[in-house]
């Protein structure tokens, strides 16, 4: 794994939900290569731990993945 850091510049989440998000973020961004999977991992996590709905934009391409319900 390479190290690297995270920087919020600005969030309107409590402390320990970014955490959570730095945290999240790693694990998909270790586990998946394609942004759109990436972007999935995080949103799903988001639901789960944080009640639906979450939206999740990834990278350059702006890989996403949203759901309308």
């Amino acid at each position: 794994m390479n190290e690297r850091k995270a920087v919020i510049k600005n969030a309107d989440m409590d402390n320990n939900v970014q955490e959570d998000a730095v945290h999240i973020a790693a694990n998909a961004v270790d586990n998946y290569n394609v942004e759109k999977d990436i972007a999935a991992y995080i949103k799903k996590e988001f639901d789960r731990k944080y009640s639906p709905t979450w939206h999740c934009i990834v990278g350059r391409h702006f890989g996403r993945y949203l759901r309308n319900t």
